[in-house]
């Protein structure tokens, strides 16, 4: 009981500290409130707003009704412009898409010939350059068979595909982005905060205050691993409730307490690895280079942004051992599609185990550090 109070005590201490350090709490209240908001509104990955130009050098009643076709959402209102403007409205970023439709164009359709369009596309804007290529094909595609035989019908194709969308109908970026938003600020800031707490000691000479109590090592690392990670588990809770439900308006499938249960589970492991990168690093700004050579990794190769599929064997392979990936899996299984804990019990099971294996690692350089000081 005696070291359970050790660790408590320990561990109001660190909440206190953390109380004390405004830019920490103002990076917390971001991190769960606006930049949520602005990954979900305005980071879209459909086609939005896209600008578009059009040169037109036929002057047809065509190409006029091929420009008209152009209009939001999905476009700006068609700006036309001449050809020598082309590349200098590319250039500066005023126009994602720049259509050149040739002189003569409407009388070689009408011909038989096939007249080429050219299409000019900022790639530096990739999503929506991948994205608005196909759109504009096939609006211009439509509005040239609707010109030819006087209506607009599309050919019926052999086979009928029935395209049902599960979990996300209508295709909202923002359902995504913003439960993935939580996922990875949980991992950044549990380690962020552990290792800043841990610097913080050492910074402030309280470090050797703690060694020459009746405290053992492992009562000074949880304590950090508990405080810290409460106030993210805490953050995360209120983000979802206000800001992914309330604001956002996103339907949660899946349990929130059994979400907040394998959040636990992983924040034992991003603790223990902040902790070991207190003890590497000797001071903030060495905390902060070693956090953009592992978050980002573990964020971008754990499955939240690409699907591991997709990535080569041996990396899929490597990322076996992060907590992060096991993490993802689970929180997309209960807050995309519904999971109960009997689907999601494996991923349980690999983020507890990596969890003892980093916890044991980052005690015993914990203890060497001790030792040596």
């Amino acid at each position: 009981m005696r070291r359970i109070w050790n660790v408590y005590r320990l561990g109001i201490k660190e909440l206190r500290s953390l109380g004390h350090d405004t830019i920490l709490l103002v990076l917390i209240v971001w991190a769960f409130s606006g930049a949520i908001y602005a990954i979900s509104t305005a980071a879209s990955q459909e086609l939005h707003h896209a600008p578009i130009a059009f040169v037109d050098e036929d002057q047809s009643n065509l190409s006029a009704r091929m420009i008209s076709a152009f209009y939001g959402p999905y476009f700006k209102k068609p700006v036309m412009v001449s050809e020598n403007q082309i590349d200098p409205g590319l250039d500066a970023g005023i126009y994602t898409f720049v259509v050149n439709i040739p002189p003569d164009f409407e009388r070689d359709v009408v011909a038989g010939r096939s007249p080429d369009i050219q299409v000019n596309i900022d790639a530096t804007r990739m999503s929506q350059a991948f994205i608005g290529a196909g759109y504009i094909q096939n609006i211009i595609n439509g509005e040239i068979s609707g010109f030819l035989k006087g209506f607009r019908k599309e050919a019926t194709p052999p086979v009928s595909l029935n395209t049902h969308v599960k979990f996300n109908p209508n295709l909202s970026s923002a359902w995504f982005s913003s439960i993935m938003e939580i996922i990875n600020n949980i991992t950044m800031l549990s380690i962020m905060l552990t290792g800043a707490a841990l610097i913080r000691e050492r910074e402030h000479g309280t470090l050797e205050h703690l060694m020459v109590m009746p405290l053992n090592a492992a009562e000074i690392i949880l304590a950090k691993i508990w405080s810290m990670g409460l106030v993210v588990l805490v953050a995360a809770w209120l983000s979802l409730q206000f800001m992914v439900k309330g604001v956002l308006h996103v339907p949660v499938q899946g349990s929130i307490a059994l979400f907040m249960c394998g959040a636990f589970l992983h924040l034992l492991a991003t603790t223990s690895i902040g902790v070991f990168m207190g003890m590497v690093a000797r001071n903030m700004p060495q905390l902060g280079l070693l956090m953009i050579l592992t978050v980002l990794p573990l964020q971008m190769l754990s499955g939240g942004v690409t699907p591991r599929e997709s990535m080569p064997v041996v990396v899929q392979s490597m990322m076996q051992v992060a907590p992060t990936t096991h993490f993802v899996s689970m929180a997309q299984a209960i807050l995309y599609r519904g999971a109960g804990f009997e689907v999601v019990w494996p991923s349980f099971v690999a983020i507890f185990v990596i969890a003892v294996v980093f916890f044991s690692l980052s005690l015993a350089l914990f203890r060497r550090s001790l030792a040596s000081a």
